[in-house]
């Protein structure tokens, strides 16, 4: 039996016990679901209400149920179609009963408490016409953290089915809006990336700005400024509350950006009406200039090997997007449709790079290859802005904001343009900068 443990200053440590499950006697798995297909339809899938403790069994069921439904892929059905209200969770599912309910998979499962504030969670994934368990997993831990294991459970579904990594065992990061236009409070807040366990980590006593999560930590870099004093960049560990000056410099300063490794930051800083990119090391206060143009290079974005940078700049008129080494040389330019192309964000699976575009009074998010080829738009409004990625590399957050008196609501929508849908925030929200996986966090 192998043991895994997911280790995460946000929880009291989480172990994970893999072990094989039950199938049907010369059963095979066929379940799948190809995310490209011109016939493409959202998966029916069960979740079969988990036995054991009622409050913690209901809460999972439940999150397991609503993540995967948000993100469009799946199709869950309705409890009332059940066939069986109550699965045992150490024997086979009724799968003929299943089949005529049109379940393709079914998750089954239980939560028990035990000694000393711990829960025990297992579950399985069923593939109801080859009658065979896909993926089984137990998990313990303070019964304080079971959102966690929903959310964990939802990762393995989502990854045994389609491939793709999780992005459920995830938070975000944004800029949370309060009151009129003319008098708005803006704070850091972080949540999980269903909305919940909602914190707000600065008080609004100055403004903020661009946040962007580490990829290897809890930190988040972001700018902020009060009045009548310089721009600084910040890190912010986002458990422990501990603050880092990066930087305070006398003109404007914009989008801070990690490196893979978190070793560096990139960002933009103003020099009279030109606009240079630069690298600082926060431990060793080194600062390195990367572009040196009498242009405005700004929203630096690092490929997912760090080999390179996509970055906008209006060296040739209107705002595009280039791509250049991460040394500064062999810059490209790589977008050439129409419109203004800004705040480019590679992905993590290094496959696309996600972009805004204005054009006509509209802003659109959308994304190209890194080479400028096989643009495609996701979503179009009077106002898209801020894409960040999902740890998978298949979704995208933003912010929409229809104008007039309101604010911006975050969205996140899939690279196939199939899936926009609302990120729950419990006021106007701006600017998001989606984690890693919890469990890839130190």
């Amino acid at each position: 039996m192998k043991t895994i443990a997911l280790l995460s200053r946000f929880a009291a440590a989480l172990l994970a016990l893999a072990w094989f499950g039950l199938a049907a006697p010369g059963a095979r798995a066929e379940i799948s679901i190809t995310l490209n297909s011109p016939t493409f339809a959202p998966l029916p899938i069960a979740v079969a209400p988990f036995s054991g403790d009622p409050e913690v069994a209901s809460g999972i069921t439940e999150m397991i149920t609503n993540n995967l439904r948000r993100i469009g892929y799946f199709a869950p059905l309705e409890p009332a179609s059940f066939p069986q209200q109550q699965v045992d969770f150490d024997g086979l599912p009724d799968f003929p009963a299943w089949q005529t309910a049109n379940a393709q998979a079914l998750i089954t499962g239980r939560a028990v408490r035990e000694g000393g504030g711990r829960i025990r969670v297992e579950f399985r994934l069923w593939d109801v016409f080859a009658g065979q368990q896909l993926a089984g997993q137990q998990y313990y831990t303070d019964t304080a953290n079971w959102r966690r294991i929903g959310h964990i459970i939802s990762d393995a579904v989502l990854t045994r089915i389609t491939g793709l990594k999780g992005m459920f065992d995830t938070r975000v990061v944004f800029v949370d809006e309060t009151g009129t236009k003319e008098k708005r409070r803006k704070r850091l807040a972080v949540m999980d990336q269903d909305g919940a366990n909602l914190r707000y980590l600065t008080r609004g006593e100055e403004l903020v700005v661009s946040p962007r999560f580490s990829p290897v930590s809890q930190e988040v870099a972001f700018m902020s400024q009060r009045p009548n004093e310089r721009t600084r960049v910040q890190l912010l560990n986002i458990e422990s509350g501990q603050r880092e000056i990066v930087g305070s410099f006398p003109e404007m300063t914009t989008s801070p950006q990690f490196t893979p490794d978190g070793q560096r930051i990139a960002l933009s800083l103003q020099q009279g009406g030109n606009a240079n990119i630069y690298s600082i090391a926060p431990k060793a206060r080194t600062t390195t200039r990367i572009t040196s143009t009498n242009a405005i290079d700004t929203s630096p974005s690092y490929s997912p090997d760090g080999s390179q940078i996509v970055f906008e700049s209006d060296r040739g008129g209107g705002t595009q997007l280039y791509v250049m080494n991460a040394d500064g040389s062999n810059q490209q330019r790589i977008s050439f449709g129409e419109g203004r192309y800004s705040q480019p964000v590679w992905s993590p699976r290094g496959d696309y790079i996600a972009f805004t575009r204005s054009r006509a009074g509209q802003f659109a998010i959308g994304i190209m290859k890194p080479d400028g080829s096989g643009e495609r738009i996701l979503t179009e409004g009077y106002h898209n802005e801020s894409p960040t990625w999902a740890p998978n590399g298949q979704f995208v957050m933003f912010f929409s904001d229809p104008g007039g008196e309101g604010g911006g609501r975050l969205y996140m929508a899939d690279v196939t343009g199939r899936v926009r849908v609302p990120v729950p925030t419990p006021s106007y929200a701006s600017d998001p900068a989606w984690s890693p996986l919890v469990s890839d966090l130190r």
